[in-house]
């Protein structure tokens, strides 16, 4: 099975909140994702709403005819009541700031057990697939396993920061996080900062990957490319998995 693509459209929304009125239209432009051959679309509301919308997410839901990834941080009150609302095929659990900028790390599984154990039972039983996101750590990812979730998101950052410099080196921590996840019976999802050039090489290391989300990297190629030439070209990234 292929690995699917998830596009995150968080950037979209930022440049119309940057001028405001619905220039670009977030609700086109995602179904577009779709037409073009994405198999999911990733937004990551926060508080402040300075991109994502929390009536952007309420808006889509009915739109969508792929799978709807919901990112956040449950802390946040606000957060759970939207997607117990809007019943996404997948909640993905980010343990961000108030503020933050982007995500930067993943759960402390063992630190955050009993939390994260409440928080996703909360959403599994609404029917909604949980994911939480960890570090490429052996540990956090027996953590996760403790916590009951579906699958985890391995937090990329680093593998992207590295792979220029030494792949082997950088994908090293993954395949082993990876093979832990697989052996443990986790689904596992990737993303943060994978992009056109490091995908393909992350996806052959991890043939278990089922899903990336994409969005920051994927965006700014669609500036060069187009969005629909963009989405065939990620995905060609990810046929080696098929």
């Amino acid at each position: 099975m292929a690995t699917k693509l998830s596009v995150n459209i968080n950037k979209i929304a930022t440049l119309r909140n940057s001028r405001g009125g619905n220039v670009p239209d977030l609700l086109e432009f995602a179904r577009d994702c779709e037409r073009y051959g994405a198999q999911g679309i990733t937004v990551h509301p926060r508080p402040d709403e300075r991109h994502i919308r929390y009536q952007d997410v309420m808006d889509l839901k009915p739109l969508l005819k792929t799978e709807f990834n919901i990112e956040g941080n449950p802390k946040e009150n606000k957060f759970v009541d939207l997607v117990l609302k809007v019943n996404p095929a997948q909640v993905t659990l980010v343990p961000d700031e108030l503020g933050q900028l982007t995500s930067n790390h993943g759960w402390d599984t063992i630190a955050n057990a009993d939390y994260l154990k409440e928080m996703i039972a909360v959403f599994k039983s609404a029917g909604i697939r949980t994911s939480i996101f960890v570090d490429a750590d052996i540990t956090m990812v027996e953590g996760a396993k403790k916590t009951g979730t579906d699958r985890i998101e391995l937090y990329t950052e680093s593998y992207a920061r590295d792979y220029v410099s030494n792949k082997e080196v950088a994908i090293s921590p993954f395949v082993l996080a990876a093979k832990k996840a697989h052996e443990l019976g986790l689904g596992i999802n990737a993303g943060h900062d994978l992009s056109i050039e490091n995908l393909m090489y992350f996806a052959i290391c991890i043939p278990e990957l089922l899903e990336v989300s994409i969005g920051h990297a994927l965006i700014s190629d669609a500036l060069y490319f187009g969005i629909e030439n963009t989405i065939q070209l990620y995905l060609r990234q990810l046929k080696v998995n098929q």
